[in-house]
């Protein structure tokens, strides 16, 4: 085994790793080298397909933010079955233009104690009705071949009580017990509740489980069965780094992080977003630099911008590769049920605010509810409160309020904060289960409003064909208490099927959605390397962006609200679309209506 690439990597990043690890881990320089030396194992178990593939992208290390990116995310049971269902579904994949795939939870977890596949019960093994790691690697080979980038989700912060961590944890062993973060009695868990928020404080409140069988408390901040590793102990970070590896030598590109901000616990504190999590977070970056320098870290960061931006890192050392755009996404949502995009604007404002390289997963649904983490403190200034605002919200995307057609429904309901999270398709959001065409149009304007940021635009597997909510979940006993699954439907193949038929609701779904990712991969002005920003269209019901590069300009326009707007801007464009001349000075966009209008410009 020639080791000459590993060894180069390494004395690069060497001194930084070592100085970060020890710092963290208090110069247990037996710990650092047997990570160092889990490194070289992992490196020497990464296939040449794999490191070929590593040298390539190190050519090119931006080669993720090309505006010909085009994402899914799907459940592989509810796509195709199984593993091998996917792998024979990739031609349909293909034929939506999707080079990047992602898949939600997949690893062994237990029935009845998984939280949708977080709750993993073994980090080395595919849950066995999906198929196997063989399968997997499979399927990652396949894809490889097809020009598609495939993700998977690492769930860092907790493992399943089902774990071989966990039960011998949970039988005595004083070893697996410093995984995690176990006490005899209430006074440390009582401390941490005094600071510690709840993540589901109505159907899993509290962020402790008392343990009948062994009189133990441990920290569980999701759910019962889901057990907090402790991050202090680098045991813990040696094997999860392991583990992550492992996933990524089995043909995983990008490795998504999911509850990064929560992986680090200090009482006294809220255990969010502690300086501690970005070590730990440059770390895992350093540990594939060395070892897999082709895949990417994708942070799932569910908070406001403030707290976002910092898991991209610094130029000069860098975490996470891509982060989700999480509030622009509420921010959409919430602009679509009041007509009034003025909070867009402000989070375009704040986007455009950031380093040009940092790159976002941009989504209007994924397989998760909707929280209303607004910019509440910006928003009082018009008037606007926030739990009478989050009532009003819930209310529109339920059909509660007079005249609304969205149609979804609440999760973890919690009257007395107003603040219950929505659920729902897509294409039930946007109204098309009471009025279709309204709903098509909603939906058309939104997608090529995600389309226009900047980043990588993931669809949710079924919005292509306008999947409606799937309301039978509430007949199944595994899924009716918890109302995601609403969205979390099968892929219903019959209507793929009418995907060519430009009559249907699915055709038409269908086609224009490729129309429209195939002009933003056609065209110069949607690459990464564009400025972006969004301008005052002097109606605040119509969103306007701007994008430019090598002396083009486009002109980005979204109406908000059904019913049509006229705009006075200056000059004219080419309609993207159309191809057609578009006079701005005297243009009146229909009801969700959009404009894509490109100009040149003089080069500044």
């Amino acid at each position: 085994m020639d080791y000459t690439e590993f060894v180069t990597r390494l004395n690069t990043h060497y001194d930084e790793l070592k100085w970060l690890y020890c710092e963290l881990y208090h110069n247990d320089m037996m710990a650092f080298h047997y990570f160092v030396d889990m490194l070289r194992r992992c490196y020497a178990d990464r296939k040449q397909a794999l490191r070929d593939r590593d040298a390539a992208r190190m050519e090119r290390p931006d080669w993720f933010r090309s505006n010909k990116m085009l994402g899914m995310m799907l459940y592989v049971d509810n796509f195709a079955g199984n593993l091998q269902g996917v792998r024979e579904k990739l031609p349909y994949l293909k034929e939506c233009g999707v080079n990047y795939l992602h898949l939600m939870p997949l690893l062994r977890t237990v029935k009845g104690r998984s939280d949708g596949g977080y709750a993993v019960a073994d980090f080395r093994q595919v849950q066995p009705e999906l198929g196997t790691m063989a399968d997997l690697e499979a399927l990652a080979d396949d894809c490889r071949a097809a020009g598609i980038s495939l993700a998977l989700d690492f769930v860092m912060n907790h493992t399943s009580e089902d774990h071989e961590w966990a039960r011998a944890a949970r039988a005595g062993d004083p070893v697996a017990r410093a995984r995690y973060f176990f006490y005899k009695n209430w006074d440390v868990p009582n401390e941490f509740e005094k600071t510690v928020p709840q993540v589901f404080p109505t159907t899993a409140p509290g962020n402790f489980t008392y343990l009948e069988d062994c009189g133990q408390i441990v920290m569980t901040s999701f759910y019962p069965y889901q057990w907090d590793l402790n991050y202090a102990n680098p045991m813990v970070f040696n094997d999860m780094t392991e583990n992550l590896l492992f996933l990524t030598n089995r043909g995983m590109d990008v490795i998504r992080l999911d509850a990064i901000p929560y992986i680090w616990k200090e009482l006294g504190t809220d255990c969010r977003n502690l300086p501690k999590v970005h070590t730990l977070a440059r770390m895992l970056r350093l540990a594939c630099e060395i070892v897999c320098p082709g895949v990417l870290l994708l942070g799932e960061v569910v908070m406001e911008p403030a707290k976002v931006a910092p898991y991209f890192g610094t130029r000069e050392k860098p975490e996470c590769h891509l982060l989700y755009n999480v509030t622009t996404m509420c921010s959409t949502w919430s602009c679509l049920a009041t007509r009034d995009v003025r909070l867009l604007g402000r989070q375009l404002e704040q986007l455009s605010a950031l380093p040009r390289e940092y790159s976002f997963q941009n989504y209007l649904r994924c397989h998760d509810d909707i929280g209303w983490g607004l910019d509440y403190p910006w928003l009082r200034q018009f008037g606007i409160e926030e739990v009478a605002h989050k009532k009003y919200l819930n209310d529109w995307f339920t059909g509660k309020w007079p005249g609304s057609w969205s149609r979804g429904e609440l999760y973890n309901d919690d009257p007395r904060l107003g603040d219950a999270r929505l659920c729902g398709t897509t294409a039930s959001l946007c109204g098309m289960e009471r009025d279709e065409e309204l709903g098509f149009r909603a939906d058309r304007m939104l997608h090529a409003w995600m389309l226009t940021q900047s980043g990588i635009p993931v669809l949710y597997s079924g919005d292509e064909i306008a999947q409606l909510n799937d309301y039978d979940y509430h007949k199944d006993p595994d899924k009716q208490a918890d109302s995601r699954y609403i969205h979390r439907g099968p892929f219903d193949w019959k209507l793929a099927e009418k995907r060519r038929d430009p009559g249907s609701i699915q055709g038409r779904t269908f086609a224009m959605l490729r129309q429209l990712e195939t002009v933003r991969a056609d065209q110069p002005i949607f690459s990464a390397d564009a400025a972006f920003y969004g301008f005052n269209t002097g109606d605040n019901s119509v969103l306007g962006v701007v994008r430019e590069r090598a002396g083009e300009r486009l002109v980005a326009l979204f109406n908000f609200s059904e019913e049509p707007r006229t705009l006075r801007l200056e000059g004219e464009a080419t309609d993207l679309l159309s191809g057609r001349p578009v006079d701005l000075s005297s243009l009146e966009l229909p009801g969700y209506g959009f404009l894509w209008g490109l100009k040149k410009v003089a080069d500044k």
